[in-house]
């Protein structure tokens, strides 16, 4: 009895002590106790917990936020609770920012959006997700993220704000623009009943216009909708926009719809809200954006570690306010690369762009007055302006909207054009058209321009070459104007396609007929979102060509194809569906995946792609499917390296490699496979073989089927049979003792694979393993040495003995015939054609004098390699040349003929050579690399005076070479003027490279000759090829015949004085980089390569020397009182033609040593253009320079 009553008084404490606990009863108490007078109890706070969703709650979510931080988890991570715990104490603070914070356990949809590792965030901002790749343990730093400007930004987007975030976002951002709306229930959205909604709506429309480049300018813009605040700022009718620079705020008084206005105001305040004024110094990024908006910019390209940038920057500073008065914005960028882009090889530099166009100042950089003086001259000048290559493909990347006259300053026709083209200018600008000119060859070659002038209109990087008459300048008008007011898909050409999928990173093509009712319907379709395309930069372009269709291994027409950096993506959805197609090439654009390829497309890849990897698979087969999804997860990372990958379900095609089973891995690089043995499903293995392929020299596995195509397209293939071979037998050794001559034999153009197959082996008579075979043009030869001894199998297979094919003219390849040329004395080379039914024909006649030419100790080989004729400067296709110590002459009788080709030969191998040698371009260009003292005779053909005065050189010729000195002669006019020559006869002496103006009298040889030698023993040396630097100028007579090169003479330098390398701007040096080591002796080029933006050649400073003159001739035109002086030639005309002023300029008088006693006027002349004494020049690079004279 007494146990049931303890019992039932237990169960009613404890049904008791239940009931306190509850929150409702603790409410009824507290309002009890209220009503009785007492305190109210504090009411406890259930606590703060991120909610939890599934994948559709989280989808609605996202359709109805704005903002939402999602924290993906795993049940089996070991870490997700303890980083949940730290992420639930900033919950309710998210809250009162407006950021929805969730949670999902969902590994499908987590790899969806990108995230492969537990735990994670990902910040979705209007949709758009950006992942979190801080500490997820700092809470704080978490919030902060969540809260910040830089996470909420969204392209082209003003982004809604609430009063906490902006007060935030004012406190943490030194630069913000606030646009103030009426609240929401004034104006919701899309409703335009009230006045000041629709400006709102109207403003915030062109206002988003700006917003990224206000945010690369460093400005923030965000939005909000809150009338109580604009009241407390007494800001009055809304829309309004106030402009926070380091928390002060200022309201724009203009109108907001002129988003240009807006902009340029935000930039201007900007600089003005600064404590200090100083040049502001800007990023690569906010270079670009300021380019593209504001009108009247200069910049200063510079170093901040280099002591000439600094001063430099230093007088610059003083006109900085001057500048702005004038409406010219002036910043200063320490960014090498940069530089680069815009042609600028030599630092510090100043770049005037006007509407965007560049022009570069070549004058004093520390004569800030002459400076200001030439940006005014700029904002007067009027017409078509000069861009660089480099530049022109900048704008083009940009989507601008460009007109672009390729032209020859020295033709007359291009000059004529000009002159009406210049009437339109003002016009274009009307229409929002950059007009530039360009006068470069090779880079109207590179748009399929071989006959200037001619002109292509680019919007957004679509080109389209104008048909017409240029010099009718109203039709070109009415032309561009049709272009500009047209918002249809652009039709292009083959060419063009090739072109555009080269030069842009996304392009849509749709392959049509313009006569097939289908294509048409789809195609008034696909007009409504070429827009949206354009938004997305897309380009989207279409073209009529079923031959360019069928090599793309497109069969069906109509049919899309994404080129994405030149890889194809074929769309297989229903073209008639616009959106869905918008949708996938947004996506496709965005999310990184491996694109399906067909044949042709992978033939065209192999070709045209130096590092590929294609996965040849079965789309019906699931492990297939399973092994390909892994294989994305390194997609981003083969991207990063450079390795593109493509795969294709096409299992004949797998077959001609030799793939039996599937799937499979050929990596390709330079157009040569190699096989991966290893284990597909292991990404990470795959991904580090592939890198190891790509960054170091391997041997190849190939197959059979593989080998055989090798050894039909190559000429020099090296074949190491082993037979079925495992880790760590003999076979494995040897080969990989082989791995380290692989790079000599790459670098002599000869393939080197390896394969355990033995049907070819068989064929070849290959009967033990392992077994080197040399084929050469697929003529087998087999290495009977020893396989351990790789020097051993070096030597052999380099040995021209082993090259040569007993009784027949051998193939080879530029590499190979590179080499041929460096180490024999006498070459004769047929260049052809393949498929040249011609060529073929000549080819069997000189086969006929092949063993005379041995027996002479004459190599003859032939070639065919794709533009050989460029390559070597040929005059046409098919062409014999015979080389002797690298001097080439070109046979101009009939080549069927070849008993008199045989002759010739004979005749030149025999002969003596007592003349001045001519090269043509690509020979001269391996003399300055390989030959220390080196002088070569300019001359054009038309030249009246030039003939005799070349005579008169002859007889100095052989005097050069007893004093080590090698006299060629070249009548290249399009060389000469690529490197600043214009005025002919000229003759340069180059020192390892280095060019040296002559400015004597050419018709007294002796002087010339004494010139010569004074420059090879000279402690001095000269700098500069004359002219001013300054390109002849479209329209006028001006030639820059006043020559006056600069010697230097090294002098005692102060303590804190450094001086400079010299950089030689008009002709191209790699100082590193991939052609290092290939090339023996200097990697010199012509401006024809664009140049890296760290070229700078080093000049040895020698010992000052003074030489006397002994020479006592009495020409009647000597020049012997005539000064040295420097010149600059800073100012490119190919490859990077400079913008810069081509006005001709007063030359620059030169600083004098105190040792010459004539000199004292010249001395004072200079001390007044320069407005500090003993200052470093640092457009020269040297400090003092004794005036000498000239022979």
């Amino acid at each position: 009895m007494t146990f049931t009553r303890l019992k039932t008084l237990t169960l009613l404490v404890c049904c008791t002590l239940v009931a306190l606990s509850f929150p409702g009863y603790v409410t009824s108490a507290n309002n009890n106790n209220n009503k009785k007078g007492s305190q109210p109890a504090a009411a406890l706070e259930p606590e703060a917990v991120i909610e939890e969703v599934n994948a559709k709650q989280l989808e609605k979510l996202l359709a109805d936020k704005d903002y939402v931080a999602v924290f993906w988890y795993a049940r089996s991570c070991v870490t997700c609770d303890k980083v949940l715990a730290e992420l639930e104490k900033i919950d309710d603070d998210t809250d009162s920012f407006g950021v929805d914070f969730v949670k999902i356990n969902d590994k499908r949809l987590a790899k969806q959006y990108g995230i492969k590792n537990f735990p994670a965030l990902t910040y979705f901002r209007e949709k758009e997700p950006i992942i979190y790749d801080g500490d997820l343990m700092d809470e704080e730093g978490v919030l902060d993220f969540l809260t910040s400007l830089e996470a909420m930004d969204l392209p082209d987007r003003i982004e809604e704000v609430n009063a906490k975030i902006l007060q935030k976002i004012i406190e943490d951002t030194d630069f913000v623009a606030v646009l103030f709306c009426p609240d929401h229930e004034t104006c919701p959205p899309r409703v335009m009943d009230k006045q000041q909604c629709r400006k709102c709506a109207k403003a915030l429309q062109e206002l988003e216009n700006i917003d990224d480049e206000a945010d690369q300018l460093g400005i923030g813009f965000v939005k909000i909708h809150d009338e109580a605040l604009a009241d407390e700022y007494n800001l009055g009718n809304l829309p309004a926009l106030v402009y926070y620079r380091h928390q002060t705020p200022i309201i724009y008084e203009g109108e907001l719809q002129r988003e240009e206005d807006v902009l340029e105001w935000l930039v201007q305040n900007k600089s003005t809200g600064d404590e200090d004024d100083v040049i502001e110094d800007v990023t690569s990024k906010t270079l670009s954006t300021l380019i593209s908006n504001i009108d009247n910019l200069v910049v200063l390209f510079y170093d901040h570690g280099n002591d000439d940038s600094m001063t430099v920057l230093e007088e610059l500073e003083q006109i900085d306010d001057d500048c702005d008065k004038h409406g010219i914005q002036f910043v200063k960028i320490d960014d090498a690369k940069a530089a680069g882009d815009y042609g600028i090889d030599s630092i510090p530099a100043i770049v005037y762009f006007e509407k965007e166009i560049p022009n570069v100042y070549d004058g004093d950089l520390l004569d800030e007055e002459q400076i200001l003086k030439w940006l005014l001259g700029q904002l007067e000048r009027d017409e078509i302006e000069d861009v660089t290559d480099e530049m022109l493909d900048t704008m083009i990347k940009e989507g601008r909207v460009i007109a672009v006259l390729f032209y020859d300053n020295n033709d007359k026709k291009s000059q004529k054009v000009l002159e009406e083209l210049e009437n339109i200018d003002d016009e274009c600008d009307a229409l929002g058209i950059t007009f530039v000119k360009i006068d470069n060859p090779d880079e109207a070659v590179e748009y399929g321009i071989n006959k200037v002038p001619k002109l292509i209109y680019f919007e957004k990087g679509i080109p389209t070459i104008y048909e017409g008459n240029l010099e009718d300048e109203e039709k070109l008008l009415k032309w561009l104007t049709d272009q500009t007011s047209s918002d249809q898909i652009e039709d292009i050409t083959d060419e063009m396609l090739d072109l555009i999928i080269e030069k842009m990173p996304h392009v849509a093509v749709l392959f049509y007929d313009k006569d097939q009712k289908k294509s048409q319907k789809i195609l008034a379709e696909l007009e409504n979102i070429d827009d949206e395309c354009d938004q997305n930069d897309i380009a989207f372009v279409k073209i009529d060509d079923d031959k360019e269709a069928k090599e793309w291994g497109i069969d069906e027409i109509p049919s899309i194809v994404l080129f994405e950096r030149g890889i194809p993506h074929i769309y297989e959805g229903d073209l008639m569906k616009e959106d869905e197609l918008l949708g996938w090439l947004v996506h496709q654009k965005r999310y990184s995946e491996i694109p399906e390829v067909t044949d042709e497309m992978k033939d065209k890849l192999v070709e045209n792609t130096e590092h590929l990897a294609v996965i040849f698979y079965d789309k019906d087969d699931k492990q297939d499917m399973r092994i390909l999804n892994e294989l994305e997860n390194i997609d981003d990372e083969l991207e990063k390296e450079g390795i593109v990958i493509v795969r294709i379900d096409n299992a004949a095609e797998a077959k001609e490699y030799g793939l039996d089973h599937l799937p499979a891995l050929i990596y390709f690089e330079n157009k040569i496979p190699a096989l991966y043995e290893g284990d597909l499903m292991n990404e990470d293995e795959v991904l580090e073989w592939l890198l190891v392929q790509k960054k170091t020299a391997t041997i190849e596995e190939v197959t059979d089927e593989i080998l055989v195509n090798l050894i039909n397209e190559h000429e020099y293939v090296v074949v190491f049979f082993t037979g079925p071979c495992e880790p760590g037998e003999t076979c494995d050794h040897t080969l990989n003792a082989l791995e380290s001559i692989d790079d000599e034999l790459d670098e002599a153009g000869i393939i080197f694979v390896t394969t355990e197959d033995t049907g070819v082996a068989k064929k070849y008579n290959v009967k033990t393993y392992p077994r080197l075979v040399f084929f050469r043009n697929r003529d087998p030869l087999h290495f009977t040495g020893d396989l351990d001894d790789e020097d051993e199998v070096l030597a052999w297979i380099t040995d021209d003995d082993t090259l040569e094919i007993p009784g027949k003219i051998e193939e080879v390849n530029v590499k190979m015939l590179d080499k041929i040329l460096s180490e024999n004395d006498h070459v004769v080379v047929f260049f052809y054609a393949e498929g040249d039914k011609k060529a073929q024909k000549i080819l069997n006649e000189l086969e006929n004098i092949d063993d005379e030419c041995e027996e002479k100790d004459i190599d003859f080989v032939k070639t065919s390699d794709d533009d050989i004729d460029k390559e070597y400067d040929l005059p046409g296709l098919p062409a014999l040349a015979f080389y002797r110590h690298k001097f080439r002459t070109i046979y101009t009788g009939d080549l069927m003929k070849e008993e008199e080709i045989l002759e010739w030969v004979i005749d030149l191998h025999e002969s003596t050579a007592d003349v001045i040698e001519s090269v043509d371009r690509k020979t001269l260009q391996v003399l300055i690399n390989d030959v220390e003292h080196l002088a070569v005779f300019f001359y054009d053909d038309e030249c009246e005076s030039c003939a005799g005065i070349l005579d008169e050189l002859e007889n100095i010729d052989d005097d050069t070479d007893k004093h080590g000195i090698q006299f060629v002669k070249s009548n290249d006019v399009k060389l000469a003027h690529e490197i600043g020559i214009f005025a002919f006869p000229a003759l340069v002496y180059y020192e390892t490279g280095v060019p040296i103006m002559y400015d004597g009298n050419l018709k007294n040889e002796n002087r010339v000759l004494q010139w010569l030698i004074n420059q090879k023993n000279d402690e001095c040396f000269y700098v500069g090829l004359g002219h001013d630097g300054h390109s002849a100028k479209r329209g006028n007579n001006y030639v820059p015949n006043d020559y006056k090169p600069f010697q230097c003479c090294p002098t005692k330098l102060e303590k804190s004085t450094k001086v400079p390398k010299m950089t030689a701007q008009r002709i191209g040096h790699h100082s590193d980089g991939d052609s290092a080591g290939k090339r023996p002796g200097g990697n010199f080029q012509f401006a024809s390569s664009k140049p890296a933006a760290d070229q700078q050649p080093v000049v040895s400073k020698k010992q000052a020397k003074r030489v006397q003159d002994n020479d006592d001739d009495d020409d009647e035109d000597d020049d012997d009182d005539k000064p040295l002086v420097k010149v600059s030639y800073a100012n490119k005309r190919s490859g990077s033609s400079s913008s810069g002023s081509n006005k001709p300029q007063a030359a620059k008088k030169p600083v004098v040593s105190h040792d010459d006693d004539d000199s004292q006027e010249v001395e004072k002349a200079s001390k007044k253009s320069s407005k500090k004494s003993g200052k470093l020049n640092v457009k020269t690079g040297y400090l003092s320079v004794g005036v000498r004279q000239q022979f």
